[in-house]
């Protein structure tokens, strides 16, 4: 739930008002719109101010405003893909099996240099050409108004003395607020992790946004027991 904060073209026009200019068009019906499933990330900028980087169905499953049970039509709406991750596995697993067969079986594969990362992480500590990337490193002061122990993506610049964070400063307000709705989740579900308690487990559980806009606390007790008694065989025994 990364935020874009300035959107500007190469003369350093802030293009912010037209893009939203744009996408109150389009959900009034008067524009079309390239990609039909960005309307949830639209409507948060809309609502909230700032264009997210991660997918309408990401934002979607963090927030309490577009899947709700008594409001099927919302799915609809805002064109919520429910079933693409699921679709995603299936075909990745599919594309890993055929990886499998053609790197096993091809006795004269080559290697070429892709856009990801790693190579020129490496690339950059061996030679000490410095790279840069966005990393997920802990938050020492980076960005100033999430928590200390929370995880941050962040520029990063790598050499040979390793991965060094840039420091970022504090987000938008309401940027931050909304990503600490996550981070409280992650951190009380790391503390459920650490102390093997059940209620912990709860209580983690009922700060999610999601779950407590449309269960109750008895409820999210319960489905989290559920999970429990589904998953016994093979996770640590919980008190």
């Amino acid at each position: 739930m990364a935020w874009l904060l300035r959107i500007e073209d190469r003369e350093g026009k802030d293009l912010y008002p037209e893009i939203k200019k744009r996408a109150a068009a389009f959900f009034a019906g008067q524009a079309d719109y390239p990609c039909d499933l960005d309307r949830a990330r639209l409507d948060m900028m809309l609502r909230f101010g700032y264009y997210v980087t991660e997918s309408s169905e990401h934002q979607a499953e963090y927030h309490p405003y577009y899947i709700k049970q008594a409001h099927p039509e919302l799915i609809d709406q805002f064109r919520i893909p429910l079933d693409e991750y699921p679709r995603r596995c299936i075909k990745q697993i599919e594309g890993w099996e055929a990886m499998r067969k053609e790197l096993v079986e091809n006795r004269a594969l080559s290697h070429e240099r892709t856009h990801e990362f790693a190579s020129y992480i490496i690339s950059a500590m061996m030679t000490d050409r410095p790279y840069r990337v966005h990393g997920n490193v802990l938050n020492t002061g980076l960005i100033s108004n999430l928590p200390s122990d929370a995880c941050v993506e962040v520029p990063c610049l790598v050499d040979r003395a390793g991965i060094h964070p840039c420091h970022v400063g504090a987000l938008p307000e309401v940027g931050a607020a909304l990503n600490r709705l996550a981070v409280n989740v992650h951190l009380l579900t790391l503390e459920a992790v650490r102390s093997h308690r059940r209620e912990d487990v709860y209580i983690a559980a009922m700060l999610d946004p999601r779950l407590s806009a449309e269960l109750t606390a008895d409820q999210i007790r319960s489905l989290c027991d559920d999970l429990f008694e589904a998953h016994r065989d093979w996770i640590p025994a919980y008190h």
